[in-house]
């Protein structure tokens, strides 16, 4: 009995097909096709034509794109100016920088030069032979019909390419030079190819490498702007492109991101700077997440970590320092790691992570942002000593060099070098991060910043070091000890002695517990304490301090130590803040050659002593005794410094300022020009420093007589200081009391007056009201008054001056004998002149027992004194002491000093008022002549000459010669003061003329 026969599979339905029921072929559907293909009927690759129009983008180019044109154009000059057909361009750049955005770009525009453009992601080679079998899919459709293996159809679009002209390959995303050698070398020479890459490697000949910078600062704001249309918006629009670093792909994210949210840009950039990584996931609701900042980098990062972990460690280390110039000799210190940090620096510049050279490091500064906010995930909760953070401390730490930058001028380089690293370092770490040696980088830094004269660099820096070591360290440690006193001394060089005094008493009180009170340490904390008790007014409190800091430091080291040296230098300055200058000047002398011993005749130590002593001798009555002091002191900052160095600024100053006491004005102008331009250079136009160089050069063109010029320099000091310290700074007293001053040379007192008592006010505020300064505003608007004749007005506040300086500075220094003569002034003008003549007679004596009776100022005395005797009747008296005035300034001064010329006037008014006016016409006469050559021939002092020698012609009955002088007179003032100076009036009428209307 045999099995029954299987009738096979049954159908059931009107439309129904089975097998077992049917024969031939069984077409089901109701559009279904056949197409009958036999074994041979895939054409061959020369067989298949180059179609009529083929393109495979991955979307469409970018619109807005700008700021790229000149790469278009080196991008289409590379591919066709070769000699080969095939040419291959490696565009290659940081991810986001818009590599692949550049080549779509490029192949758009280029669409009717190339009837077949192919776009291929190349990363590896299963995706680059992917794209070549889609292609051969697409070109010859027999491919997907017959399942033609992914290889053997890379294999066929391959040699279709080696067949065919004109086409244009872009091959995105290349990872290696393997992956695409072997086929750029088979794909024949009738193409073109070009490739993006974020690898920087060596291509060996197989393509032309275009590397792909970030945009320029105008193509990344035109881009936003077109991207957030708000062009209102262009200056935050300008901090966030550089906050983006100019990247592409992050300007466009950013746009967009704004313009889907309708912000501000100033609440993305705040967004942005609290947490970059955070932000770039926030992309536009229609955006790319896939092609967000955060995760291109995640990707390269991924392949960097896959090739050496160390590499990626080292990367998130550099995200600490500053991303421009790294210098690779930090990374590279230890010579036993050096083969690896050089390898792990290779990968990351093929990576384009970096840019690389033999000797620095850039790495974009927002690949840093991100890479730090990272380390808060991947580093929270561990020990913050082994973070990549701790890593660039102690990196940092290594690097810094040994010795005291004020004296070791070989060390700056190097400090020059690391600063702006520190300063990134210290930003980018939080306060839990921040361990001892970070407070201890932190004080170090701020120390050389100091020694720049970068004060306002040190505070934040100093402040911070103070909060890390108290924390970490406890109150009392030395470490907390020495940081106070640094920050005090810092807060006295900005003009903050109120605020640096009980921080500097805390500090050297921790300093003597910890080291007893004869250490050396001490002597420190001793000399800025003083510095500060000076600064406040309290010189003869600082007296004491100085000489215990000198009694230590000659005890703890060799008479011969430059810190000695130091301490005598230091006790000098407080000495000649007590008017002492001439018990100051043997210590000024000692500590110039120490120093010059200690470090050569060549040192800018050398410079600075040599400086001090100058502008003693100087103070002293002694220009020309310290006129060759200043110049050598110049020449060696500038053999050691160079001539654009700040510090030489400083010698060109106090240069100027001799040359000013020599009254040769015209000598220290360009000085003062040259220190202004220094400086500008050095520091840039808004530095607080730029308001003192603005000052003095205004201050030697009013000795010129050049007031009007002087004016607007002066006005732009004030803004440039009340911008930088704030408007209640002791600073702007001094600047608005400047400004005052030149507004009374132009005749203005009406409005030096608000300047003078908003000076006063600001003095008092800020450093109460008995210090010396407060005093010298009283002086000030006292001596603003009497020239509006308000006499009676000023008559209190300079008496409040006087006691207030005796006070500060003892009954005998040399600003008491000119508050006594200002005093003396408001009396003579209110006709008490009895009471003038003892405050004169003491002034004088005040002055020839602290100056020596040969001083310049000894000669203002004299005069004073001899024009309150002449106010009494007693000419014959004044006589003698304004001829002995005249001799000292001619002897101290020089025959040709324009303060000689004033010597003669007064003498030759004297000699007219005893009826002598022949005698006085010669003393007139010659002081024209030097008022000439040393003012030139339009200052406003040759009027008052003209004047006065007309005077006197008249008076001898020589009017003929009188009236030219006067008119002569008349146009220098109205062309140097105005039509309603006092001056121009007196000379109007005694021409018997009338204004013009």
């Amino acid at each position: 009995m045999t099995d029954a026969i299987d009738p096979g599979p049954t159908a059931g339905g009107t439309r129904s097909i089975a097998i077992g029921t049917n024969t031939g072929t069984a077409i089901s559907g109701d559009n279904a096709k056949v197409l009958n293909v036999s074994a041979g009927a895939l054409r061959a690759p020369d067989k298949v034509p180059m179609p009529a129009r083929l393109a495979s983008l991955p979307r469409s180019p970018a619109d807005p794109f700008v700021g790229r044109e000149a790469d278009l154009q080196l991008l289409g000059q590379a591919l066709h100016l070769q000699g080969a057909s095939v040419v291959t361009q490696a565009v290659y750049g940081l991810g986001g920088v818009g590599k692949s955005e550049l080549a779509l770009q490029y192949a758009a525009r280029h669409a009717e030069v190339h009837p077949l453009i192919w776009w291929a992601s190349a990363e590896d080679c299963e995706l680059l032979h992917g794209a070549l079998a889609n292609l051969a899919r697409r070109l010859e459709p027999a491919h997907a019909l017959l399942g033609t293996t992914t290889a053997d159809a890379a294999e066929w679009a391959t040699q279709w390419l080696q067949c065919h002209s004109g086409w244009l390959l872009i091959l995105d995303n290349v990872e290696d030079h393997a992956t695409v050698a072997a086929f750029l070398g088979q794909v024949g020479r009738h193409g073109r190819v070009i490739m993006t890459t974020r690898r920087d490697i060596n291509w060996r000949g197989s393509a032309k490498p275009l590397l792909l910078d970030v945009l320029t600062s105008g193509a990344s704001v035109e881009l936003l702007i077109r991207l957030v249309g708000s062009p209102d918006e262009a200056e935050a629009l300008e901090y966030l492109a550089a906050e983006l670093g100019y990247l592409p792909l992050a300007l466009e994210q950013a746009g967009a991101y704004i313009a889907e949210q309708r912000i501000t840009v100033a609440k993305y950039l705040m967004l942005l700077r609290e947490k970059p990584a955070e932000t770039f996931q926030g992309v536009d609701e229609g955006g790319q997440a896939s092609r967000t900042i955060a995760r291109v980098w995640d990707i390269t990062l991924e392949a960097i970590r896959g090739k050496d972990p160390r590499a990626e460690l080292l990367l998130r280390v550099m995200a600490y320092f500053a991303p421009d110039s790294i210098p690779r000799r930090l990374l590279g210190a230890d010579a036993s790691a050096a083969d690896s940090v050089d390898k792990a620096l290779g990968i990351l510049a093929s990576y384009s992570m970096i840019t690389l050279d033999q000797q620095r490091i850039v790495m974009h500064r927002l690949v840093q942002a991100v890479l730090r906010e990272q380390d808060n995930g991947l580093y929270g909760g561990i020990d913050h000593t082994k973070t990549p953070a701790a890593t660039a401390t102690r990196i940092l730490t290594s690097a810094a060099p040994d010795g005291d930058p004020h004296t070791n001028i070989e060390i700056w380089p190097a400090w020059r070098e690391l600063m702006p690293h520190i300063d990134a370092l210290t930003r980018a770490i939080n306060d839990d991060q921040a361990t001892v040696e970070t407070a201890a980088l932190l004080a170090k830094s701020a120390f050389f910043a100091s020694t720049q004269g970068e004060h306002n660099v040190a505070l934040p820096q100093e402040r911070r070091a103070l909060a890390i070591a108290e924390a970490r360290l406890g109150p009392h440690h030395p470490v907390v000890g020495t940081t106070l006193l640094n920050l005090g001394q810092t807060l006295t060089a900005l003009g903050k002695p109120a605020e640096a005094l009980p921080l500097l008493q805390r500090g050297l009180a921790i300093t003597e517990a910890v080291h007893g009170p004869e250490h050396p340490d001490v002597a420190i904390g001793l000399s800025h304490l003083a510095r500060t008790m000076t600064e406040l007014g309290r010189a003869a409190e600082a007296l004491p301090l100085r000489r215990r800091e000198l009694a230590i430091s000659e005890a703890a080291f060799a008479p011969d130590h430059p810190t000695v040296a130091i301490a005598l230098n230091n006790l000098a300055g407080t000495l000649e803040a007590l008017g002492k200058s001439a018990e100051a000047l043997p210590l000024r002398e000692r500590a110039l050659a120490i120093s010059e011993a200690a470090f050569g005749p060549d040192h800018p130590t050398v410079a600075i002593r040599l400086g001090n002593l100058a502008v003693t001798l100087t103070t002293l009555g002694r220009p020309a005794d310290a006129l060759p002091l200043h110049r050598r002191s110049l020449a060696i900052s500038e053999a050691v410094l160079g001539s654009d160095h700040p510090e030489l600024a400083a010698r060109l100053n106090n240069l100027a300022l001799t040359f000013d006491a020599m009254g040769k004005a015209a000598e220290a102008l360009p000085l003062r020009e040259r220190a202004l331009t220094i400086s500008e250079a050095a520091f840039g136009p808004d530095h607080p420093t730029i308001g003192v160089r603005l000052n003095n050069l205004a201050q030697t063109l009013n000795d010129l007589g050049k007031p009007a010029e002087a004016l607007p320099l002066q006005q732009r000091a004030l803004a440039i200081s009340e911008a930088a310290l704030g408007p209640s700074h002791p600073t702007i007293a001094v600047w608005l009391g400047n400004l005052a001053q030149t507004v009374d040379a132009l005749g203005r007192a009406a409005e030096a007056l608000p300047l003078r008592e908003r000076a006063l006010a600001i003095s008092e505020t800020a450093l109460g009201p008995d210090h010396p300064d407060v005093a010298k505003g009283l002086l000030n608007l006292g001596g603003t008054l009497i020239t509006m004749s308000r006499a009676s007005e000023a008559l209190p506040l300079l008496q409040r001056a006087l006691p207030i300086i005796e006070r500060a500075l003892g009954p005998k220094h040399p600003i008491v004998a000119i508050a006594l003569g200002n005093l003396a002034h408001a009396f003579q003008d209110l006709g008490q002149i009895g009471e003038a003549l003892p405050l004169q007679e003491r002034a004088l004596a005040i002055s020839e027992a602290a100056l020596g009776s040969d001083h310049p100022q000894v000669a203002t005395g004299l005069n004073n004194l001899a024009g309150t005797l002449a106010a009494l009747g007693k000419a014959v008296e004044a006589l003698p002491l304004q001829q002995r005035a005249l001799a000292i300034s001619e002897a101290a001064l020089g025959s040709h000093h324009p303060v000689v010329a004033i010597r003669l006037n007064i003498l030759a008014q004297t000699l007219d008022a005893l009826g002598r006016p022949a005698e006085t016409l010669p003393l007139l006469q010659r002081a024209l002549a030097i008022s000439e050559a040393a003012l030139g021939p339009d200052h406003p002092d040759i009027a008052i000459r003209l004047s006065n020698l007309a005077h006197i012609l008249k008076a001898l009955d020589r009017k003929s010669e009188a009236v030219p002088l006067l008119q002569r007179a008349l146009a220098i003032s109205e062309a140097a003061q105005g039509p309603d100076h006092p001056t121009t009036a007196a000379i109007r009428r005694t021409l018997g003329l009338q204004k013009q209307r």
